[in-house]
């Protein structure tokens, strides 16, 4: 009995490691050294301010990744589902906005009142206050968009927006976090002209957008090179670009502008150690690639918001370890609220502004 035994799990052990090393798969990975990680310490010590977050409508909205907030101080929401959902505090129950029939991710009010959305399955899309939808842009120069992430409005109603990999769509997000090659993009479309233009390319996994409050410069979230870079609008740097904030202790997703100059920068997860000794060795991730999804690196629970002003300060650190809310993917500020999407949990959170 031993001796069939011992062939037949050479045999097994065989094609598991032609499995391993051998099997074709979609990523092509890059040898990157990150920064070293910065310390949980100093301006970004461990605390549990976050951990007073309230939950709001917890049984609607199932990892309600983005809030926007309308003229009229209404919530909504944007789910795994595809829907849009509007919560009105004068009401007793939640309301479908719209089901965009995708995943809607980035949301964000123009100032005629149409909800823009960045859907990572549809594209860039526009939806009237009656519920319309219009799909305003699905690629630029006959490059799809792989995920449309997030967008944001300026001043002259023109609208920026990321696609954060051409390459790969949702549902493979860490393939594009493994193979760290540039497949994101930073783009913006003028609704007057109907026509999007390329800002910026060679983006690692370009995530949250944000436009400062002089409207000088737009934010881009790079979450696979744990950094935000900047691209100037007006003045003198006009179509340049630079790097806003860089070596993050954790993977930064989405980016908002607040009030008093700060910027909301969500850290949907802290940096993986093992993760970032692998990116060296694009042969370890491309075995780790073909593992099952629940073997692969997995966000923490874990809740990290930061407020950055404009000379890329960190004037707040907001965290909770236990995450009670966790996986926070952006923060929208209303009133003195700060309203929180997840990427895990279910409903909208809310805190205070800190002061």
């Amino acid at each position: 009995m031993k001796f069939r035994i011992l062939p037949v799990l050479g045999i097994v052990l065989l094609l598991l490691l032609g499995y391993l090393f051998l099997f074709p798969v979609q990523v092509d990975p890059v040898s990157w050294r990150p920064p070293r990680a910065p310390a949980l310490e100093g301006k970004y010590e461990v605390n549990s301010d976050l951990r007073r977050v309230l939950v709001l409508y917890e049984d609607r909205c199932h990892a309600c990744e983005d809030v926007a907030i309308d003229a009229q101080g209404r919530l909504y929401g944007s789910s795994v589902t595809g829907e849009i959902i509007r919560f009105d505090g004068s009401k007793s129950e939640p309301e479908l906005f719209i089901n965009t029939g995708g995943r809607p991710l980035g949301m964000h009010f123009d100032f005629l009142g149409n909800l823009l959305v960045a859907d990572a399955d549809k594209g860039l899309l526009s939806i009237d206050p009656a519920g319309k939808m219009n799909i305003l842009a699905t690629a630029h120069d006959e490059l799809a968009f792989g995920i449309t992430d997030d967008v944001e409005v300026g001043r002259d109603g023109k609208i920026y927006f990321s696609d954060a990999s051409h390459r790969f769509h949702l549902h493979d997000y860490k393939l594009d976090i493994l193979e760290h090659r540039p497949n994101g993009r930073l783009l913006e479309y003028d609704p007057v002209l109907q026509e999007t233009k390329l800002l910026l390319d060679d983006l690692y996994f370009a995530n949250g957008v944000a436009v400062a409050a002089d409207q000088s410069f737009v934010l881009v979230v790079e979450t696979g090179a744990y950094r935000v870079r900047r691209y100037w609008l007006s003045g003198s740097r006009a179509g340049q670009n630079d790097v806003f904030i860089q070596n993050l202790p954790g993977f930064p997703d989405g980016i908002s502008r607040g009030s008093n100059g700060v910027f909301w920068l969500t850290l949907v997860s802290p940096r993986n150690p093992q993760l970032d000794k692998m990116m060296v060795k694009p042969l370890q991730r491309k075995i780790l690639a073909r593992l099952p999804e629940t073997l692969q690196p997995a966000p923490e629970r874990y809740s990290f918001v930061l407020g950055i002003n404009e000379r890329a300060q960190i004037i707040y650190n907001l965290q909770d370890p236990r995450g009670k809310f966790a996986q926070i993917t952006n923060v929208q500020e209303y009133e003195g609220q700060l309203y929180l999407g997840s990427l895990a949990d279910n409903g909208i959170g809310t805190i205070q502004r800190p002061r």
